[in-house]
């Protein structure tokens, strides 16, 4: 079973700024870093990650925590998986834990796969059975060594248990572990490779692991495989679902997030082209439409989408698909069109005219219009129908006013109608549809007064003059009965430590607070704050907000006082009255002058 010495070994040697920057895009915001969430939806960033704490916390889901909650949440893990995750990372290994299989079954199948690709690299580059493929990737797909070495491509014998023995007898692999990573087959009680004569393309997800494959015909006539489709990918397993993952996602994510752009094409020789010419921020989509996980995935490394389409109508075809998911994340998305069947061709064509189809990207939306108008007469009214009938459920999608005003104003325009009926048209399509969902519930409303005793807490642990805030900015907070009594208890035991403690070091202090307060504490250290200036106006905003807190509590607390005074009138209660009246005469000091009771 780990210690807690390790988990406290693998917290120290990861730094939570650099790890979930190889997730999402992270920006420098004062001494923290924002971005926006990857486990909900948001215009605006509330996901704050603070390097001093080595903590996350989302404001709008309330999701938060370090290094192991974050992987557990971005890739649905369990503990003892995201322990072994991270401990892999900085070279800890984790002893075996009571209940816990050694490797889950997840990472049996990521290790099988990684020795299926090296066998299918060792065939394809050093074994007689594989030089008819290497001879076809290098001489007519103008492949380096280097770039098959990049991408891990390799070769499935066309014998038909080659793999499988090897597996098995070398490796010591069981059946049922095969089977399940749906790297073979089994008929009649034998056992058979699953992929037989393909080249080899590894799937990899964003943490390196080869999560499946994707096979292709040596040939595109089918010879080898007559019969079979061009394509084939490993099935569904527990580390792969189809429409989840990306080919080249891996290699290209750094680039994709330094640019904050992705370029999506169909095939894996489009990606490998791409890279051979410079262009790195390239993924393929394996399946014909993008899904709302892949789309999700994609959000997480950058704001903006790019289409590379083929000329011919699939690809106005695969733009219609693919436009609902990229609008429920509001990713800016535009495409490119270049000039052969497919990228692949375009760039062994004339590599120049590709790079600079790619700088002359056009909006989606243009690109939609641009294409509805050719195939239809804007001048009919027929033609108009068609027109609209194609353009306007699709308008009807996009999220953001402005721009959704912008193209019904354009096509107004080109079709002679007016922007009214337009819109009339598009309201019709929103109303039958279920619109803003709810994806996450949402919190109870706060009111006031517990917003303003958060952002006081917040002030106070995130002063930079800490010890004169304590000393000297906190006289009137006895005065105030706290609603929240957690911010009441961690405002009390700062100030302990503070007298106790020559230096106050707040991320010592952080360590000691008792587990119920920790996560209250940080969502208060990672909330956001105005600028102030200077300490004097920091020290200024700390007394109006208790000011304003006691004079809250005040008035609250004399609406009670008043019943209960009316009730104890009613008993004779002459020791409770004067008791009441006594606090009723304090409160109102606690007021202006001009206030009315």
């Amino acid at each position: 079973m780990p210690s807690m010495d390790q988990v406290g070994q693998i917290r120290e040697k990861i730094d939570i700024v650099s790890y979930i920057s190889e997730f999402i895009t992270l920006k420098k915001a004062g001494r923290n870093f924002k971005a926006n969430c990857p486990f909900h939806n948001e215009k605006s960033p509330s996901f704050v990650v603070s390097p001093e704490r080595q903590i996350w916390h989302c404001f709008g889901c309330a999701k938060g925590g370090d290094c192991f909650s974050f992987l557990m949440e971005y890739d649905h893990l369990e503990f003892p998986e995201a322990l072994r995750i991270l401990g892999k990372k900085v070279g800890i290994e984790i002893r075996e834990m009571p209940g816990v299989p050694s490797y889950s079954q997840k990472e049996k199948i990521y290790k099988i796969n990684k020795e299926s690709a090296k066998f299918y690299n060792y065939i394809l580059t050093k074994h007689v059975i594989g030089k008819k493929a290497l001879n076809y990737l290098i001489e007519k797909r103008k492949m380096s060594p280097a770039l098959i070495e990049t991408y891990q491509i390799g070769f499935s014998p066309t014998v038909g248990n080659a793999l499988a023995n090897y597996l098995i007898n070398k490796k010591k692999h069981s059946i049922k572990d095969l089977l399940d990573a749906g790297i073979i087959f089994e008929r009649n009680g034998r056992v058979f490779d699953f992929f037989k004569g393909r080249i080899m393309f590894p799937l990899e997800d964003q943490h390196a692991n080869i999560a499946a494959f994707s096979g292709r015909v040596l040939e595109d006539s089918n010879s080898s495989n007559s019969g079979s489709p061009k394509y084939i990918n490993t099935r569904d397993t527990i580390a792969y679902h189809k429409g989840s993952q990306f080919f080249g996602l891996n290699a290209a994510k750094e680039e994709i997030k330094s640019r904050e752009q992705a370029i999506l094409v169909e095939g894996e020789f489009d990606v490998i082209s791409s890279f051979k010419e410079g262009i790195k921020n390239v993924v393929a989509v394996k399946g014909t439409a993008l899904t709302e996980n892949q789309v999700a995935l994609l959000a997480r490394f950058t704001p903006k989408v790019t289409l590379c389409l083929d000329k011919d109508n699939a690809g106005f075809e695969a733009v219609k698909r693919s436009l609902a998911s990229l609008e429920k994340k509001e990713l800016l998305t535009t495409v490119i069109i270049p000039n052969g069947k497919d990228p692949d061709e375009a760039i062994k064509n004339d590599p120049y005219a590709f790079k600079k189809a790619v700088k002359s990207e056009i909006g989606v939306y243009d690109y939609l219009l641009s294409q509805t108008f050719a195939k239809n007469n804007k001048n009919d009214v027929f033609g108009k129908r068609k027109i609209t009938d194609e353009l306007l459920p699709m308008f009807a999608q996009i999220t953001n006013e402005v721009i959704k005003e912008h193209y019904l104003k354009e096509l107004s325009r080109e079709i002679d109608t007016s922007y009214d009926s337009l819109q009339k048209e598009v309201e019709k399509i929103q109303t039958g549809k279920e619109r803003d969902k709810i994806l996450f519930p949402k919190k109870e409303k706060r009111n006031r007064r517990e917003i303003m005793e958060e952002y006081l807490t917040a002030l106070i642990i995130q002063a930079e003059d800490l010890g004169n805030v304590l000393e000297k900015d906190l006289e009137d907070l006895p005065k105030y009965d706290f609603f929240i009594l957690a911010y009441k208890k961690i405002i009390e035991n700062l100030i302990k430590y503070a007298k106790k403690e020559k230096k106050i070091d707040i991320k010592n202090f952080a360590k000691n607070l008792v587990k119920e307060l920790t996560s209250i504490f940080d969502t208060c250290y990672l909330l956001p704050l105005p600028k102030f200036g200077n300490k004097e106006k920091y020290s200024i905003e700390i007394k109006k907000i208790i000011k304003e807190l006691i004079e809250i509590y005040a008035r609250e607390r004399i609406i009670e006082i008043k019943e209960l005074i009316k009730e104890n009138e009613n008993k004779k209660d002459e020791e409770k009255l004067e008791v009441l009246k006594k606090e009723f005469l304090e409160l109102i000091t606690f007021l202006p002058k001009s206030s009315k009771l």
